[in-house]
């Protein structure tokens, strides 16, 4: 069960081909992250986990509708829990589907302080066009940017700009929006013009590089509150400085 203390993290990425690795890429970045963990649990109807010998052979043959049921680390009282979703271009951008990864965990140490690795292991290992880590229930809050009609509201009730749907933005490479934890493939980086030195040594100040040349991006130290006015502030600055995020602006 899903606990208002969790973090919520979601990746996107190209849609699977068949049974793809990068399935299992995604599974073994996230144990990469913190050491000890193991996502060798399904679970049952009634939630509870059932360990499953030999994981990666099973996970294989599990992905269906281009993506795969959901894996945990069998700790009920500190549940990990991943999953695949596979998409329809119809919604998405550009037409084209996506695999979606979605994770849950709780939001406390050692997890926090893991959190930007459990990002980049799920992101890279998806071959990801971006992602992001927030805190449970921080979707309700990109809900309101949402803009769904031509005569609606220019901003959101916490004054932050509107973004356009997925399915209007013209490529799967723009982020729709900004969490507190973000991760940028080197195209999307290269989309939203991140980073100029001149221009975002603060971003940098809590930024790194991957492997593969994209981005892990810390919007704040602590996790992202927008009932504390810094932290709506730095979101609402980072919003102005790359104006392509949610499509306000073409690329």
């Amino acid at each position: 069960m899903t606990r208002p203390s969790s973090l919520t993290l979601i990746v996107y990425a190209p849609a699977l081909v068949g049974k793809d690795a990068r399935t299992l890429d995604v599974i073994h970045g996230m144990e990469k992250a913190l050491p000890g963990m193991r996502l060798e649990w399904r679970l049952s109807e009634s939630g509870r986990p059932i360990a499953v010998p030999q994981r990666d052979a099973w996970l294989l043959e599990s992905i269906e509708d281009g993506g795969f049921p959901t894996l945990s680390n069998g700790n009920e009282l500190e549940p990990v829990t991943v999953m695949g979703w596979g998409r329809s271009g119809r919604l998405k951008p550009g037409g084209q589907p996506q695999f979606e990864v979605h994770a849950e965990m709780p939001l406390e140490h050692p997890v926090r302080a893991e959190a930007a690795m459990m990002l980049e292991g799920m992101a890279e290992g998806a071959r990801s066009y971006w992602g992001y880590a927030s805190p449970y229930g921080y979707g309700s809050e990109v809900a309101q940017q949402l803009r769904r009609s031509s005569h609606g509201p220019e901003q959101s009730p916490r004054g932050l700009p509107m973004l356009n749907l997925p399915a209007k933005l013209l490529a799967p490479e723009i982020p729709y929006f900004i969490g507190w934890l973000n991760y940028w493939s080197a195209a999307a980086a290269k989309v939203i013009g991140f980073p100029d030195p001149a221009r975002d040594a603060e971003l940098l100040s809590r930024a790194r590089r991957t492997a593969t040349g994209g981005w892990i991006v810390r919007l704040t130290e602590e996790p992202l509150d927008l009932d504390i006015p810094a932290h709506l502030e730095t979101l609402l600055r980072t919003y102005e400085r790359f104006p392509a995020i949610g499509g306000r602006v073409s690329t």
